[in-house]
């Protein structure tokens, strides 16, 4: 039996699906640790938790807008699960706590990170050091993307110790239910509707491209945030270019009817370390204008491929839309490509990546020691 804890902050809606697949793996002991059940920005939907899991005492410090959790108990709950592998996502003091007792135990450490090399190129020289600290004493590494990968292998990782757990969502839910299902909106903007997600930018390229295409476009906003009511004034600026459409916050049910209901998906984020909405896009058979701050920026959005990466720039956004919108041919080209690109993102390989890290590491720390076998 490979006994398995991870300890993270607490649980995201993407990667339950992942830990019921992992938990249900013959010969696999799966089990949790949340530092909390909700951090109080969280406003997710979550499925059910059908697989072990701990809720430790909520302790945690809020600093510059972060939640910081600072849980000792995360050590007897580890010496109580007594596993083979210790997965941490973040270097936050619950997590570095249980890096250490894996340390002092001996017992194999898998860090998991969402972060890519150009997300973390801000980071302190403090902070570079724990990275450096932790994954020194580690075995096996895990990332959500082939940049998170890059990010391990800046530090002197060897790409063979190094595996992918895609961030998901339930691509099947999404699929388009008609082949040529009717469009009321031209763009969606999907996300909170503060200045680090571009709405205002968004509504810029639905004006601009409204301009090019000699037409009123429609723009549905998704999402709530600080900027909603500055947005709403400036669409009532330009009456004759834009509906603005504003749906507000939607439930996880509420998506993908949503998604369906525009031709094309504007993600115009400042920071993003992967961008969960472009899945949800993707597996609705819409083509994506992303910014290169995304993580799928390259990676799940190729470039001319099933959408476009682009500068924030509201007249390079407006062409590449133009082009979406005025042929046919190329719109139905890049949905098809979208579906297709999204597949292999599922909680399957999700899971049998997350696995493959846990099964490199036992035997590593304990020669001879039997690897698991994984069913996909």
């Amino acid at each position: 039996m490979l006994r398995i804890a991870l300890v993270t902050n607490n649980p995201p809606p993407y990667r339950i699906p992942v830990f019921q697949r992992v938990g249900k793996v013959p010969g696999v002991d799966f089990h949790a640790i949340f530092c909390a059940e909700r951090e109080p920005y969280r406003h997710w939907d979550l499925p059910p938790m059908d697989f072990q899991h701990t809720f430790l005492k909520e302790r945690i410090i809020e600093l510059r807008g972060r939640y910081i959790h600072n849980n000792l108990d995360v050590v007897p709950t580890l010496k109580r699960l007594a596993p083979d592998v210790i997965i941490t996502d973040g270097f936050y003091p619950t997590q570095l706590y249980a890096f250490g007792y894996a340390a002092a135990r001996g017992i194999a450490h898998v860090p998991l990170t969402d972060g890519t090399d150009l997300s973390e190129q801000a980071l302190s020289h403090v902070h570079r050091i724990v990275r450096r600290v932790v994954f020194a004493k580690s075995t096996a590494f895990i990332s959500a993307s082939v940049g998170g990968r890059r990010l391990y292998e800046s530090y002197g990782i060897s790409p063979d110790r190094c595996f992918i757990s895609h961030l998901c969502i339930d691509n099947e839910l999404f699929q388009p239910q008609q082949p040529h299902q009717p469009k009321a909106f031209d763009f969606i903007f999907c996300g909170r509707i503060e200045a680090a997600k571009g709405p205002l930018f968004a509504l810029e390229t639905a004006l601009a491209t409204a301009k090019k295409i000699g037409r009123k476009v429609k723009i549905l906003f998704v999402g709530s945030g600080s900027q909603e009511e500055a947005i709403k004034k400036a669409a009532a600026l330009h009456p004759q270019l834009v509906d603005a459409v504003f749906h507000g916050f939607a439930t996880q049910r509420e998506l993908p009817d949503l998604y369906r209901s525009a031709k094309v998906f504007l993600f115009p984020t400042r920071a993003d370390v992967w961008g969960v909405v472009a899945n949800e896009a993707c597996a609705a058979g819409l083509p994506v204008i992303v910014s290169p701050h995304a993580g799928v920026a390259g990676e799940l959005v190729r470039d001319g491929l099933n959408g476009f990466v682009c500068p924030m720039e509201a007249d390079q956004w407006a062409q590449r839309a133009a082009i979406l919108l005025q042929q046919p041919d190329i719109w139905r080209k890049f949905s098809e490509k979208s579906l297709a690109q999204v597949s292999e993102y599922s909680f399957e390989n999700a899971a049998a990546g997350l696995l493959a890290a846990c099964r490199a590491s036992v035997p590593a720390m304990e020669p001879g020691r039997t690897k698991v076998s994984v069913s996909r």
